[in-house]
């Protein structure tokens, strides 16, 4: 039980914590019962000798240490929660005082969360950019659904040009000796791709399918050790050249690509209204992310670094799910990119305390505004979450405490506070540089005259 909570620095609450001789005793009971299995003395079978006289040879506090380690975990819990401390640290600096059939007698440390102060939150300005999507927007995304809907062709009646799909064998040697990982065959390289070191792929070029020939290259210095700054001679055979050809823009495309467009110009009209809502909505998110930024950078008070450190914790656990699910390790990740944990962790550092300051400025905003979560919105929010991971809303409550889903909504709420008395200015727009080729009177025509035809 707690006996006390005293603030003995800043952000730091020393807790002096009992535990009942009753309590403790059935602790070393399960102790000596966990372990006696394990246990012989000379005259007992072994798992077979009394804990009394395993007390008597061993000594009475045989079991002292591992009785404190079954009731610990209950123990600091209970205290964090009678003292009413938000606790952002494991205990440290543990003193046990007393220890005996009579009880346990302790003090403990532990960092909480600090005090701050934030500062303004309403009438924050930022930039953010509601036009619509362009006839140039447009355009791009009609030029990626014909590169989608593309037909690989083989060509036979030229050579290799930029952008065509190569089929090759290839061997690389530095001084008449061939190198590791410099062989291959029947690979598919597109020339322009820079999937090669710099100066390979212009070198493909001007050959036609069936030539053998040299290509000669200097590794970058930022190579392989082994191999950097060194010259190359690479035997390549080009064994097919193939190349995209892309569908004609017209209505038969339309339907091709749509399920609801019967015409190029309705297709035109639904790639802008899905362009301008997709923009739109980046643009929130853009708006949103500049007044948080504004408000952590705001926050004044002092942090305790064992914050920032689980944040960087967390993000590096998060990054290894994320790797393991692509089939890569976080070791195996640090090897192929020569980082080591200690640069991860510095990476990582300036994002992790932009982070825990929104977090904590957030948290005020919510508190000085008086924000709550009903049961309504948290029922909705388990709703919403259920429906994400594709799960059973009951069974999400049994994995997700009902108070972390109120602090996620209450946040949420103290954002859109923000957002909704937020001030969104335009961009300020760059100067176009007018070209020889086009004036900006005439780009501008154009784009009108492309709208006009949507």
């Amino acid at each position: 039980m707690l006996k006390s909570a005293n603030k003995t620095e800043t952000n730091t609450y020393t807790l002096e914590v009992s535990i009942s001789g009753e309590d403790f005793k059935a602790a070393i009971l399960k102790a000596y019962n966990k372990q006696k299995k394990n246990i012989s003395i000379p005259g007992f079978r072994k798992g077979k000798v009394p804990m009394h006289m395993v007390e008597r040879f061993y000594g009475k506090g045989v079991f002292y240490e591992d009785a404190l380690d079954i009731l610990y975990p209950d123990v600091v819990s209970d205290a964090i929660k009678e003292s009413g401390i938000e606790a952002v640290s494991s205990p440290y600096d543990v003193d046990v005082k007393e220890i005996g059939e009579d009880g346990v007698e302790m003090t403990m440390k532990i960092t909480v969360k600090p005090e701050i102060e934030v500062g303004e939150y309403k009438g924050l300005k930022a930039e953010k950019d509601d036009s619509a999507a362009t006839a140039a927007d447009v355009k791009k995304e009609l030029e990626a659904l014909q590169e989608r809907n593309a037909r690989i062709i083989t060509v036979e009646d030229r050579a290799v040009e930029s952008g065509d799909i190569t089929v090759i064998d290839f061997e690389g040697f530095v001084d008449g000796v061939a190198f590791d990982g410099g062989k291959g065959e029947d690979f598919d390289l597109t020339i322009g791709s820079g999937q090669f070191i710099p100066g390979f792929e212009d070198q493909i070029i001007g050959h036609n399918a069936g030539e053998e020939f040299d290509v000669n290259v200097t590794f970058p210095t930022e190579y392989d050790p082994k191999l950097a700054g060194k010259d190359a001679t690479f035997k390549v055979t080009v064994k097919e050249i193939k190349s995209k050809e892309l569908p004609e823009l017209d209505d038969e495309f339309a339907k091709d690509v749509s399920d609801e467009a019967d015409t190029l110009a309705d297709l035109k009209k639904s790639i802008k209204a899905d362009l301008t809502a997709k923009k739109k909505e980046q643009a929130d998110k853009d708006f949103e992310s500049a007044l948080l930024e504004q408000i952590a950078a705001g926050v004044q008070g002092e942090i305790p670094e064992v914050m920032y450190d689980n944040k960087v914790e967390e993000e590096i656990n998060g990054f290894a799910q994320r790797l393991s699910g692509q089939g890569m390790s976080l070791e195996m990740y640090m090897k192929y990119t020569g980082m080591n944990m200690d640069a991860l962790k510095a990476s990582l550092r300036d994002g992790a305390e932009k982070q825990v300051k929104l977090m904590l400025a957030v948290e005020k905003i919510a508190e000085l505004e008086g924000i709550e979560a009903t049961d309504e919105e948290v029922e909705a929010k388990y709703a919403e979450m259920a429906e994400m991971y594709k799960m059973d809303a009951e069974q999400l409550k049994k994995i997700i405490p009902a108070d972390d889903v109120k602090t996620d909504v209450r946040n949420g709420k103290a954002v859109q506070l923000v957002v909704d008395n937020a001030v969104a200015e335009k961009p300020v727009k760059k100067a176009a540089k007018k070209t020889a080729k086009k004036s900006d009177s005439e780009e501008k025509a154009e784009e009108t005259k492309a709208d006009s035809a949507e």
